[in-house]
């Protein structure tokens, strides 16, 4: 059985189950799946993290080996699209939420669903959490920060080639708001980028989950 450190011990005995189905689409088998753990009482965010983010990043690592289809890693993560909305609608519930982020794809990026999945474990800490999507106009974005006054910003970015839209998002995102803290993060850091960013005051790479976490937490900063 597939493990990894910390991880959730329900899910990591069932994660080998799981991942098989989602590379077969099989959709029916990894439903069954969630909503046993779910029935479990299993943490929301043990389901974000130790089943979905750990599949996802499992499916991208064996597309890079060419040991799946392009076909088979867009089908795994419209799959895991489907997993989150089942789930989902339990991290809107709780108290009055105080602190506001957005959340935004920059444009040109169509992977959507690790920005979706980061702002809603912002949601499980306590945030209202604006997800705008893949491929977000810097205008769009702007007019929502103007609407919403968020206390943060984080934008995705999952294919290295698009960090030049991402730095015109910053730059646009600063020109308008210069103290607004901004968090970036997603799978093309994997690749470099990161010097790309010292450049800008008050923004900040997240790289892991548990870094996400202690920002919404409070444990971290910005």
């Amino acid at each position: 059985m597939s493990e990894q450190p910390g991880s959730d011990p329900r899910v990591d005995s069932v994660y080998d189950r799981y991942l098989a189905s989602l590379l077969e689409g099989e959709r029916t088998e990894c439903t069954s799946v969630v909503e046993g753990l779910r029935a479990g009482e299993v943490p929301l965010r043990s389901l974000y993290v130790d089943l979905f983010q750990r599949a996802l990043y499992q499916v991208g690592d064996l597309w890079e080996q060419n040991r799946v289809s392009v076909a088979t890693e867009h089908l795994a993560t419209a799959i895991t699209e489907r997993m989150v909305a089942l789930v989902e609608p339990g991290v809107f519930g709780g108290e009055a939420r105080r602190r506001v982020i957005v959340v935004a794809c920059v444009a040109d990026e169509y992977h959507q669903l690790g920005g979706r999945m980061a702002a809603d474990l912002f949601e499980l800490h306590g945030w209202r959490a604006y997800f705008l999507g893949a491929n977000t106009p810097h205008s769009s974005l702007l007019d929502l920060i103007e609407k919403t006054k968020p206390d943060l910003v984080g934008l995705s970015l999952s294919i290295y080639f698009n960090l030049p839209s991402l730095l015109a998002a910053l730059d646009a995102v600063r020109a308008a708001h210069p103290d607004l803290p901004i968090i970036v993060g997603g799978q093309a850091f994997r690749w470099g980028g990161e010097e790309s960013l010292r450049r800008y005051e008050g923004v900040t790479l997240v790289k892991t989950v548990d870094d996400l976490e202690r920002i919404a937490t409070g444990h971290g900063s910005p």
